[in-house]
């Protein structure tokens, strides 16, 4: 080489010393850092891959962080409930105590009375005073509201569950598309005026009696009897064009009304039974009812009689229809709205309805437990209708028997909730969340044996490369020999 001004090998040495300098540094740079990708160019396709994945674990743990809490917040909800269902049974004795009047005395029954009041008045406080962090869990802030909802033809409604997204009002459409009907059967001819006197045997699922009844006895007399023991044995009685006509209280394909003829002649134009008006005449007969058959949005309803259920991943709600609405031959719609309410609970990684998990919990105040049909809890306090000291124990023993059922079913569906719902989210969010992290990892962080190796490896070729500079560098000196 005879040139001095340009020395090409000191650039080339300079180049790949420059190479092995950026090599060294950006091993150095992951190795202390313990990240592979610092920034966008270590590896672009990469890092859009690890940002989601950081996007999916920060969710998964958030949403870890609410399930937990949820676990409290119902734990919270149910350990207030476990309470009134002792005292309801508490109140259950206290009720089979007053029943017994031929054993207890008028002042016996008035201190029963005093605990019972002292039971009510403790369950509307713990339905107001049961809390998480403020927020009320029993007084009713936590149920479902709903509007225009049609009271001919649906008579009880309880919504579980609704995901109101973005807190928009849920429209629930229910089509009945055939009646639900109960057992129906007729007692017919000269025999109902019982001219040589009857006896019958009526019953149904609930229980059965014999009923006996002197000659002469009235159509309109027979008919009053079959109704007064309506509570025994779940059949009612109508005179209906000449016949009794008798139907089981209870809806639906279990229930039935069924009716023999002890004695009574049915031959001859004697006393009949059949199932239809127009039936063929026999002595004995049971007919059963029919399951009402519905659609809510769309989805077939499970059907018991005139109640309709439906369990969907966005709504879970239990209707009972009007008994006019379910008999009816004609079809018909509904539509009500779910507008508010509920407790809900955010336990996937991103904000949107497949993470939403809602639950509905009712008001337990003592005017909100038992049923619109025998009354409310409220009603057993001194002074109300189905008091101990009053004459209607009967009535008074079905409300505190619903308000059992309430209290039960609302700890049921809160037990599931969390076991079920919460406790297996929990179980699978956290698992969910180690694959992340392990998939992240793999993508994101440094594998310290490899960079390792990779530095060594820079720090050998920086030093060689430096080396070769320097004799580079030193190599157009040889040119001053031509000068003399």
């Amino acid at each position: 080489m005879s040139r001095i001004n340009t020395n090409v090998t000191s650039l080339i040495s300079t180049r790949i010393l420059t190479n092995n300098t950026k090599d060294m540094n950006t091993s150095l740079e992951k190795l202390s850092t313990g990240l592979r990708i610092n920034r966008g160019a270590d590896d672009p396709a990469g890092l859009i891959a690890s940002e989601n994945l950081r996007k999916q674990i920060s969710g998964t743990e958030a949403a870890i962080k609410n399930a937990e809490r949820a676990v409290t917040i119902i734990g919270t909800a149910e350990g207030s409930l476990s309470e009134i269902s002792n005292m309801l049974i508490d109140l259950q004795g206290l009720l089979g105590e007053a029943a017994n009047t031929g054993g207890m005395s008028d002042d016996e029954i008035d201190a029963n009375q005093v605990q019972v009041d002292s039971i009510l008045n403790t369950i509307d406080r713990i339905s107001n005073a049961t809390e998480f962090e403020g927020m009320k869990l029993l007084n009713g802030n936590k149920a479902y509201s709903t509007s225009t909802v049609s009271a001919n033809k649906i008579d009880e409604l309880t919504v579980n569950a609704a995901k109101l997204i973005d807190g928009a009002t849920m429209t629930v459409v229910v089509n009945k598309t055939s009646a639900a009907d109960t057992g129906v059967l007729y007692m017919s001819g000269a025999g109902l005026t019982a001219n040589s006197g009857m006896s019958i045997k009526i019953g149904s699922a609930r229980g059965t009696t014999e009923l006996t009844f002197a000659a002469s006895t009235a159509q309109a007399s027979i008919n009053t009897a079959i109704n007064a023991v309506k509570e025994i044995t779940g059949v009612s009685a109508a005179i209906s064009g000449g016949y009794i006509k008798m139907r089981s209280v209870d809806f639906g394909s279990s229930a039935y009304v069924s009716v023999e003829i002890l004695s009574g002649n049915a031959a001859g134009g004697g006393l009949k039974v059949q199932e239809t008006a127009a039936g063929a005449h026999t002595t004995d007969a049971k007919d059963y009812g029919r399951n009402a058959t519905a659609t809510v949005n769309g989805t077939s309803a499970t059907a018991v009689g005139k109640k309709l259920t439906i369990r969907t991943s966005m709504l879970d709600a239990e209707l009972e229809l009007d008994a006019t609405a379910a008999l009816s031959a004609t079809d018909w719609s509904a539509t009500f709205g779910i507008t508010s309410g509920g407790a809900d609970f955010a336990l996937g990684s991103g904000v949107d309805a497949i993470g939403l998990e809602s639950i509905g919990i009712q008001n337990v105040a003592t005017t909100a437990l038992g049923n619109s049909t025998d009354g409310y809890l409220s009603t057993l306090k001194s002074g109300g209708d189905q008091a101990l000291t009053g004459d209607n124990l009967y009535t008074a023993q079905k409300i505190v028997s619903s308000a059992i059922k309430d209290i039960s079913k609302l700890r049921g569906r809160l037990g599931s909730f969390q076991k079920n719902t919460l406790g297996s989210t929990i179980n699978s969010l956290r698992v969910t969340n180690e694959n992340l992290y392990a998939a992240e990892s793999a993508i994101r962080d440094t594998d310290f044996a490899t960079e390792t190796a990779k530095m060594t490896r820079a720090q050998i070729l920086v030093q060689a490369s430096t080396t070769v500079l320097a004799q580079a560098n030193y190599a157009p000196q040889s040119v001053l020999s031509l000068l003399g």
